[in-house]
C-alpha cells in the first residue's frame, strides 16, 4: 500500500532579524517627540504605567490630568487609573490577561502570552476549546488512556502535560470533560512555569478562560449554524441592565453534529451560563455565575501506528492507506458528562490605591465513560502489509480494557488576593498577595467485560480494514457483576472503587518595584502545602490499597523590565514550577501508587528574553522571546498502565516564539505565530533515551488568520479571508521509535453584514482534505476533521 507523504513549509524566520525590528522600532518611538517626556532628572523618558484591562463593554474614559510628582502616592494612582489605550480588537496586546492576580495587560506582563480573542473565535465560528487553541502554536491535544484514565480536553503546552492547567477566571476547572466554548469572551494562554500565580503544576503553562458575565447596557444576540456531518447548531446570549448598576446576562448553547471523516462518532450536547453583576461602575462588585453543560458523546481514540516491516519508524495505518474513516469501538462506547460550576467574584476598591478580590467556586462532575483502545501488534501489522484481510485489531488494548467507570467529582477553591499600589520615596510599588485554598474529591465505580458470562480474557478483535462496533458474546456486567474480570492494576488489582482526593493551601506574594520611570523589578513567590491521598477497593483487591502523599513546595520567580514608553517593553523572567505526585487526581488512572509515593515533585526552572512592542496607535502588536525551560524528575504518562508517574529524567526545551496582530491597514486584519522548539531529554534512567526530541513537541509550528473587509457599513459589504494552521511531525515517545507526520490546514471564511445587525457567513474547514491528525498517544493517533463546510447566520441587538 502506498504511503502518503507530506510537504513541509520553509524554515523558520531569523530571531536576530526580529528582535533587531523591535529594538530599532523602540529606538526611533522614543525618539519621537509625541512620546518624549522630560525625566524630573533630565532623562528623556515617559513615565510608564500599564493600561487598565479592558471591558467587554468599555465605559467612555475620563482623562484626568496627571501629577508630575511621580514620588507621590497620588500620582502613581492617577496614573494607573486613567490611562486608556485605543487601537485594534485584533491586537493581543492590549488584550487583559483576565486574572485578578496578573492585573496587567498582555504587553506589560513579562513572559509569552498568546490570546485567542473573541472577535478570532467569531470569524473562524469556533465551538469548542479545542478548535480555539488551534490558533496557538505549540499545543497539542493528547488522548487519555488507561483503565479509566484520562479523557475530555487533554492538552501539551511545549510537549508537557496541562491537562490540570486549565482555568476560568483565574479558578481551576477540574472537571474532565469536552469544553464547548459559548460562554467564552477570550483565551489566554500563559507559557512556561507559572506557579507563583496558579500554584502547583504549569510546567509547559497554563490556559485560562475569560467568560462571558454581565454588564452594563443591553445587548441581543442569536446564531445558528449548519453544515457538513449533519452539523447543527444554535446559541443565544442575552444581556439586560436593571437599574443603574445591576446586570443579568444569559448565553445558551444546542449543539448536534457527527465528525467528518470518521464513522460512527458523534457528539450532542447543550450549555446554559446565566451570570448577574451587581454594583458595576461602583467601588464594590460581586458577580454570580453559574455554568451547566450535559454532553453526550462517541469517543475516538483513532488508529493504530504500526511499523512496516523493514523499517524502524512507527506510523499510523492511515499513512499506509489504511481508511481514515475507520472507527474501531463497541456499541458499548460512550462519555457521558454533566458538569455544574457555581462562581462569585467579589471585587471592592478599599482605596484609590488598594483593591480586594475574593474569588469561590464549587463544581460537580458526574461523567460515564467507555472507551475501546485499539491495538495492532507485531502480528496484526505483519498481516496488514502481507494479507490485509487477515489483520485483527485487539480494542481491548494494553490492559486487556476498555473498562467503563462512573465517576463522580467535586471540588471547591477560594482565591482572596489584593493589589495594593503605593510609593515609598521615590520608588513606586505594585504589590500583589493573597492565599489560595484547594479541594478536589474524585470517586469512581468500575465495570467489567465477560464473553458469554463464561470467559472474561478473550480478546476483543475486530478487522483492520473493515471494523465492525458489533461484538458476539461481549457482555456489560453491572456493578459488582463479573470482578474478576476488572483490569488487573499493578500494586492495585482488580478494583471496584477508586477514591482520590487532595487538599492545597498557597500563600502567594510579589512586588514590582519601578527603580526608574522606565525600569522596573518584579520579585515574587508562592508556597503551597499538598495534601493528597488515593485508595483502591472492592472487587478482588482483598483489603484494599491506600497511599498518602503531603509535600510542601515553594515558588519563586524574579522579572526585569525595562519600558522607554508605554508601547515598548523589554523583559527578562525567571520563574520555577513545581508538580507533586498525586496531582492529577480526576484525570490519571492512578495518581498515586507504591512505588511513588513519597517521590520528589517535578521541578521546572523558566530563562526568558523578550521584547513586545505596540505599534502605530494600538493597530499593531509585535512580540518576540527567547527562551529556556528545564524540568527535573519529570513525570511521564505509561503507555501500558495509562499512569502518571515520576521517570528520574530532565528535559529542556529552548527556543524562540513570535508573533504579530492587529490591523495592517484600514479594514485589514490578521494575527500570526511562530515556534521553534529545540526540545531534548538531557538525562534519563533510559541512557537510549539521552538526546531524543521530548515526544509530542513539535519542532517548528506557525499559525496566521486574515481578513479583509470590502465596503464596510455599505449595502454590498463583503468580509472574505482564511488562515494556515501548520505544526511538524512529532515523536510519540520518548525513544523516538514512533511519529505522525506534519499538520497543515487550509481555512476560510466569507460573510456579509445585513445593516448593523444581521450577518451571514460561510466558513470551509480543512480545505484541501489532507490527512492531519489532531490527539495523540504513545501508540495511537485520531485522523482530524476532513473537509467540512459550516453556514451561520446571526442576529446581534
Amino acid at each position: 500500500m502506498s504511503s502518503k507523504h507530506s510537504n513541509r513549509p520553509l524554515g523558520a524566520v531569523s530571531l536576530a532579524a526580529s528582535l533587531t525590528l523591535v529594538c530599532s522600532a523602540a529606538h526611533a518611538q522614543s525618539g519621537s517627540p509625541h512620546h518624549k517626556a522630560k525625566h524630573p532628572q533630565g532623562r528623556r523618558h515617559q513615565a510608564v504605567v500599564p493600561p487598565a484591562p479592558q471591558k467587554i463593554q468599555p465605559e467612555p474614559v475620563v482623562q484626568k490630568p496627571v501629577s508630575t510628582q511621580t514620588n507621590s502616592i497620588e500620582a502613581a494612582a492617577a496614573e494607573t487609573e486613567h490611562l486608556h489605550v485605543v487601537g485594534s480588537p485584533m491586537n493581543i496586546l492590549q488584550s487583559p490577561v483576565g486574572i485578578s492576580r496578573m492585573p496587567q495587560d498582555v504587553l506589560h506582563t513579562p513572559q509569552t502570552i498568546n490570546v485567542v480573542p473573541k472577535a478570532l473565535m467569531e470569524q473562524q465560528n469556533v465551538k469548542s476549546l479545542d478548535e480555539a487553541l488551534r490558533n496557538v502554536p505549540g499545543i497539542t491535544a493528547s488522548v487519555g488512556e488507561g483503565e479509566g484514565g484520562m479523557a475530555g480536553d487533554q492538552f501539551l503546552i511545549r510537549g508537557f502535560q496541562a491537562q490540570n492547567d486549565i482555568y476560568e477566571n483565574g479558578l481551576r476547572d477540574f472537571g474532565v470533560y469536552t469544553r464547548d466554548s459559548f460562554d467564552y469572551d477570550h483565551i489566554t494562554v500563559i507559557k512556561g512555569p507559572s506557579s507563583e500565580v496558579f500554584g502547583n503544576g504549569t510546567t509547559g503553562g497554563a490556559i485560562n478562560i475569560t467568560t462571558k458575565v454581565a454588564h452594563l447596557g443591553d445587548s441581543y444576540g442569536a446564531s445558528l449554524s449548519g453544515g457538513s456531518g449533519d452539523y447543527a447548531r444554535g446559541t443565544l446570549d442575552f444581556n439586560k441592565q436593571i437599574g443603574e448598576s445591576t446586570a443579568i446576562r444569559i448565553t445558551g448553547m444546542g449543539n448536534e453534529n457527527n465528525t467528518v471523516g470518521r464513522n460512527d462518532v458523534y457528539s450532542h450536547r447543550w450549555g446554559i451560563a446565566p451570570s448577574i453583576a451587581f454594583g458595576l461602575g461602583k467601588r464594590t462588585t460581586f458577580t454570580l455565575e453559574y455554568f451547566h453543560q450535559t454532553d453526550n458523546r462517541i469517543p475516538d481514540y483513532g488508529v493504530p501506528v504500526i511499523t512496516k516491516p523493514g523499517t524502524a519508524i512507527a506510523k499510523p495505518a492511515t499513512e499506509y492507506g489504511l481508511n481514515r474513516n475507520n472507527w474501531y469501538g463497541t456499541s458499548y462506547d460512550q462519555d457521558v458528562s454533566n458538569v455544574d460550576m457555581l462562581t462569585g467574584r467579589l471585587k471592592f476598591d478599599l482605596s484609590k490605591y488598594i483593591t480586594l478580590y475574593n474569588d469561590l467556586r464549587g463544581g460537580l462532575y458526574s461523567r460515564y465513560f467507555s472507551a475501546s483502545q485499539p491495538g495492532c501488534d507485531t502480528t496484526c501489522a505483519a498481516e496488514f502489509f502481507t494479507n490485509p484481510a487477515a489483520a485483527q485489531v485487539n480494542r481491548r488494548g494494553h490492559l486487556g480494557g476498555p473498562e467503563p467507570y462512573q465517576q463522580n467529582d467535586w471540588s471547591v477553591q477560594d482565591v482572596f488576593s489584593g493589589v495594593a499600589k503605593f510609593s515609598t520615596w521615590r520608588l513606586r510599588h505594585e504589590i500583589i498577595a493573597g492565599v489560595d485554598i484547594e479541594h478536589v474529591y474524585d470517586r469512581r465505580t468500575n465495570q467489567a467485560y465477560n464473553f458469554n458470562g463464561q470467559n472474561g480474557t478473550q480478546k476483543d478483535t475486530t478487522s483492520l480494514l473493515h471494523p465492525s462496533s458489533t461484538q458476539s458474546g461481549l457482555l456489560l456486567g453491572s456493578v459488582g457483576q463479573y470482578s474478576g474480570n476488572l483490569v488487573n492494576i499493578s500494586g492495585v488489582g482488580h478494583a471496584l472503587y477508586k477514591t482520590g482526593d487532595a487538599t492545597d493551601v498557597g500563600a502567594f506574594f510579589s512586588d514590582q518595584i519601578w527603580l526608574t520611570s522606565w525600569f522596573s523589578v518584579r520579585g515574587g513567590f508562592r508556597w503551597d502545602h499538598w495534601d493528597s491521598h488515593y485508595s483502591a477497593n472492592g472487587g478482588t483487591t482483598g483489603a484494599g490499597v491506600s497511599y498518602g502523599q503531603t509535600q510542601d513546595t515553594f515558588n519563586p520567580t524574579v522579572s526585569l523590565m525595562y519600558t522607554p514608553t508605554s508601547n515598548i517593553m523589554v523583559y527578562f523572567n525567571w520563574a520555577q514550577s513545581t508538580t507533586p505526585m498525586g496531582l492529577y487526581v480526576t484525570n490519571s488512572s492512578e495518581p498515586l501508587k507504591s512505588s511513588t509515593q513519597g517521590f520528589s515533585p517535578e521541578r521546572s526552572s523558566l530563562y526568558e528574553l523578550g521584547a513586545k512592542y505596540n505599534a502605530f496607535q494600538g493597530r499593531m502588536g509585535f512580540a518576540a522571546s527567547v527562551f529556556r525551560l528545564e524540568k527535573g524528575n519529570a513525570l511521564m504518562t505509561d503507555a501500558s498502565t495509562g499512569t502518571v508517574s515520576s521517570s528520574s529524567d530532565s528535559q529542556r526545551n529552548q527556543g524562540v516564539e513570535l508573533s504579530v496582530s492587529g490591523e495592517i491597514l484600514k479594514n485589514w486584519t490578521m494575527i500570526g505565530t511562530y515556534a521553534y522548539y529545540d526540545a531534548t531529554t538531557v538525562s534519563s534512567l533510559t541512557a537510549a533515551n539521552v538526546g531524543k526530541r521530548i515526544q509530542y513537541a513539535p519542532k517548528n509550528s506557525a499559525t496566521i488568520w486574515s481578513t479583509y473587509t470590502i465596503a464596510p457599513n455599505k449595502p454590498w459589504n463583503l468580509t472574505f479571508g482564511g488562515g494556515l494552521t501548520w505544526r511538524d511531525g512529532v515523536w510519540l515517545n520518548a525513544a523516538n521509535t514512533a511519529r505522525v507526520p506534519a499538520t497543515m490546514e487550509w481555512d476560510a471564511v466569507i460573510s456579509h453584514n445585513f445593516g448593523k445587525h444581521w450577518r451571514i457567513a460561510m466558513n470551509g474547514y480543512n480545505l484541501d482534505n489532507r490527512l492531519n491528525y489532531s490527539n495523540l498517544f504513545s501508540d495511537r493517533a485520531t485522523p482530524s476533521v476532513g473537509r467540512s463546510f459550516l453556514a451561520n447566520i446571526s442576529a446581534t441587538y
